[in-house]
């Protein structure tokens, strides 16, 4: 019988990682925030660093594509105490929080509690999660992080609201199918709760643009690239960028996308469109899952690397270049 070989386990001082939690953890946790996504089954997309809430600065201001909540997440390299805590409740009033996240490498008995407290206590769609952030190496490999969940509410994955409407019902079976097999046959998302809503967004991995499938309205339904860099100007900029490549990616695509630029808004989109709605027979709604998967794939495939292209072209670009035949 063959002898297996096992490694030891160690751990790592994570503030051999991380010396400085502001200057170093929480930069990296925003450019790395699908690994703390996909511990909490999220889409998260961060708005925000260091972000204002009267005296005091939030570490990450995010958002939970999937059901549009705003999540606070507060650091914390070392063992929670009573100051952090009541910093993450300040965060929560000042944002409107729909997520609560406490990141520190211990918690203490007492700040447990209070979080399942929380948990037990605040209305539907607020949820408080305790996340315990380790290193370990196996011998002298590289360094592993692992994000722990020690509190989660009692209903997680989801605190749904209670009673969807029978439209709403049949919006959270289409997305469910829909999340269930874009994360399992394709990764495509590490969600895994739908929502009943006409609509689900998903993270791109680029900061600034996020895919959508939505039932829109006049009955048609819609994928899309989503880009809101949280500037108009600059939005605005990298659609014209694309757009000057528009019949190249057309054709690469397999067909005309819908190229919407959206001047009365902040965000822009470049889209697909099909006819259908929630309330056709179950194979016609099937047939609307196939597209809708396919065209998310595509929009990835084909059009995301344009845009990662075109904003980093733009770093030298200080006005907008607009095409003069625009939509």
């Amino acid at each position: 019988m063959e002898v297996i070989e096992f490694g030891e386990i160690t751990p790592v001082d994570v503030r051999k990682i991380w010396p400085n939690e502001s200057g170093n953890f929480t930069p990296w946790l925003a450019e790395n925030i699908s690994r703390l996504g996909k511990v909490l089954e999220m889409d998260l997309e961060v708005q925000d660093e260091e972000a204002d809430v009267g005296d005091f600065s939030l570490d990450i201001l995010a958002k939970d594509l999937g059901s549009g909540r705003t999540v606070v997440i507060e650091n914390q390299l070392k063992e929670t105490d009573h100051d952090h805590l009541g910093k993450l409740l300040t965060y929560a009033g000042g944002f409107s929080a729909g997520v609560l996240v406490w990141i520190s490498t211990s918690i203490r008995d007492e700040h447990r509690k209070a979080l399942e407290w929380l948990n037990e206590t605040t209305r539907e769609g607020v949820d408080c999660f305790g996340v315990v952030v380790e290193a370990i190496r196996i011998d002298s490999s590289k360094p592993a992080v692992n994000f722990k969940l020690v509190v989660f509410p009692n209903e997680w994955p989801s605190k749904e609201l209670p009673h969807p409407s029978p439209k709403g019902q049949a919006y959270k079976n289409y997305f469910q199918q829909l999340i269930d097999e874009l994360r399992t046959k394709h990764k495509f998302t590490g969600a895994k709760v739908a929502q009943p809503q006409n609509w689900y967004s998903f993270s791109s991995g680029m900061a600034g643009v996020i895919f959508s499938n939505s039932f829109a309205l006049g009955g048609k339904v819609r994928a899309e690239a989503y880009i809101d860099l949280q500037n108009q100007e600059r939005n605005k900029a990298l659609f014209d960028a694309i757009y000057e490549i528009k019949n190249q990616i057309d054709k690469e695509y397999g067909g005309p996308l819908s190229w919407e630029r959206m001047d009365d808004k902040r965000a822009s989109r470049i889209a697909a469109y099909m006819d259908g709605a929630i309330d056709v027979a179950p194979a016609q709604l099937q047939e609307i899952k196939r597209w809708s998967i396919e065209n998310l794939l595509r929009l990835k495939k084909i059009v995301l690397p344009r845009i990662k292209q075109a904003l980093d072209n733009m770093k030298d670009i200080t006005e907008p270049v607009v095409p003069p035949d625009r939509p």
